[in-house]
């Protein structure tokens, strides 16, 4: 048991790191999937990996995740009746997708599914914004929309059909444009103003060290913390180290915190124990 009794000397350490992230995003995730018991059509929107509306084909009605979303309808009083309507709108629009997605690939049966994301970026500093528009058939890529070039890119020989006949649309890449870099970024940027509070809130986390058996690797595990962008990593002799070293995926916890790991393949001695330690870097703090 020594690897065990030596782990509680590793350090574990929480730093207050200045650098919050200057560039927003605003993105909506759109589902259409003909697998049983799942909604058929699903919409949920994310401002900076927080999400802040649901819709589904099941209760159809567009709703706020977060009390200060709905302060959107201070300035847009008809704000989530549009966006109901929108929703029910392009439910049936992206069942006739599904359809031609099914007469393209010569498919008669089966489950299938297209995935939706379309969203923005602005950059608080620079001011500079960008938009998309991706389309995912059966968990791959099928069709894209430029904003910056108003280009439609087809992903397979059978989309280019689709893709000539969008180019064919007068008038519809110029509105697509306008849609991904001016109206969904003046959006974003009332979302951000609505939610300062929430969305620049800054929460410590629990920072553990664990391992399994003397021979596995030392995890060190945190949560409770948010913003998402903070950072965990080893560090040895007082520099960041990436070999041996694994991150695991940052989650969401039901508190609307996060967690993550990062793995450290180590034989823990007492001249270990002197030179590793386990960081936890939170973005947002000013100290």
């Amino acid at each position: 048991m020594l690897g065990m009794n030596l782990l509680a000397l590793f350090a574990a350490a929480v730093q207050i790191h200045s650098v919050t992230p200057v560039i927003h995003t605003l993105n909506y995730f759109t589902t259409i999937s003909q697998v049983a018991k799942l909604p058929e059509f699903l919409e949920v929107a994310y401002v900076d990996d927080v999400q802040i509306l649901h819709f589904d084909s099941n209760h159809r009605e567009t709703k706020a995740k977060h009390d200060w979303v709905n302060n959107i309808t201070e300035d847009n009083p008809h704000f989530w009746e549009i966006e109901t309507a929108i929703n029910i709108q392009n439910e049936q629009i992206m069942k006739g997708n599904i359809e031609t997605a099914k007469k393209r690939f010569n498919q008669t049966g089966g489950i299938h599914m297209i995935q939706v994301m379309k969203g923005c970026e602005w950059d608080d500093e620079t001011d500079e914004v960008n938009g998309w528009e991706h389309y995912h058939y059966d968990g791959e890529d099928f069709l894209a929309f430029e904003a910056k070039t108003m280009t439609w890119i087809a992903a397979h020989p059978q989309v280019f059909t689709t893709k000539i006949k969008l180019d064919q649309i007068g008038g519809l890449n110029e509105v697509k444009k306008v849609t991904h870099t001016e109206v969904c970024p003046e959006l974003l940027k009332t979302h951000l103003s609505n939610g300062r509070d929430f969305l620049t809130r800054t929460e410590l986390p629990k920072v553990s060290l664990l391992q399994k058996t003397p021979s596995s690797p030392v995890t060190c595990h945190a949560t409770g913390f948010y913003p998402r962008t903070s950072s965990l990593f080893w560090r040895r002799i007082g520099e960041e180290i990436h070999e041996d070293v694994e991150m695991g995926a940052t989650l969401p916890n039901h508190d609307r915190t996060f967690q993550t790991s990062v793995h450290l393949k180590v034989v823990v001695t007492l001249a270990a124990e002197q030179e590793y330690d386990c960081v936890f870097q939170l973005d947002g703090l000013p100290e």
